[in-house]
């Protein structure tokens, strides 16, 4: 199949925005770094609090070589994607029986409305006297954050899907079944996909918090135990960290999203 001249110059112009987007992103990122290092260099901004990349650098090595900080990277990889998994799998189940079941949508709404309001960490101390102090009370904190948010978004997706797609379908002799997993799921690819970026993110989120309050090990950890010895250093070097694995797993969910909906 040859390509037009119209289609080869849209093509050269696409990847042309797509390269300079990408080159100032990573312009502005460097900017950001060498300003940072200068204000706190001449203590424009005060070292100790807001630290500098020079230092934070320091520290990620000094953490490497002491071989902690891989392990705590692990720790808090591991209770994030099984967190992701079970709210995934879970969401989308309670999404098509809600979907199935008009009494049952309407009978839980104002509960998920509810559940979704409520302040997760505060059911913290309870989870942990429930669960127990150690990695199953993190992933559920995870969960309950990302739970509900799930839900609401997948369900929304599938009751807005198109009505004339289901009445055709219908007209048909379509079952249900037939119009769920034929129209209904394959019509909400996008809003599953958006989901899971949101859902990576939020679990992400929980688990910190999590590892707030009761952990061993963990990025969380390692950042409340530098904040009670003040040691900023530690404390920026865990957020920096934390901020390259959000991207990690960002790109993780676009790279499901290429190869999903393509």
């Amino acid at each position: 199949m040859k390509w037009s001249l119209k289609q080869i110059k849209y093509v050269k112009n696409y990847k042309r925005k797509k390269i300079f987007v990408l080159i100032t992103q990573i312009l502005i990122s460097i900017l950001f770094i060498i300003i940072w290092e200068f204000l706190s260099k001449y203590k424009i901004i005060n070292p100790f609090i807001f630290s500098s990349p020079s230092k934070i650098i320091k520290t990620i090595i000094n953490l490497f070589k002491s071989n902690n900080l891989i392990y705590h990277i692990w720790v808090t990889s591991y209770e994030t994607i099984i967190a992701f998994l079970i709210t995934t799998f879970v969401s989308l189940i309670i999404s098509i029986i809600l979907y199935s079941s008009k009494f049952l949508s309407k009978v839980f709404d104002p509960y998920l409305t509810m559940l979704n309001s409520l302040p997760k960490v505060a059911l913290g101390p309870i989870i942990i006297i429930w669960v127990g102090a150690n990695i199953k009370s993190i992933i559920l904190m995870a969960i309950l954050i990302s739970l509900i948010v799930s839900i609401q978004t997948i369900y929304n997706g599938f009751i807005n899907t198109d009505k004339n797609k289901i009445k055709l379908l219908k007209t048909f002799g379509a079952t249900k079944k037939d119009i769920l997993f034929k129209v209904v799921i394959p019509s909400n690819y996008s809003v599953i996909i958006n989901t899971l970026k949101i859902n990576i993110s939020m679990c992400l989120i929980g688990v910190i918090m999590g590892e707030f309050l009761t952990s061993k090990a963990g990025m969380g950890y390692l950042i409340l135990y530098g904040s009670q010895v003040f040691n900023l250093d530690l404390v920026m070097s865990g957020i920096v960290i934390l901020v390259i694995l959000s991207i990690i797993l960002y790109k993780f969910t676009k790279y499901v999203e290429k190869h999903l909906i393509n």
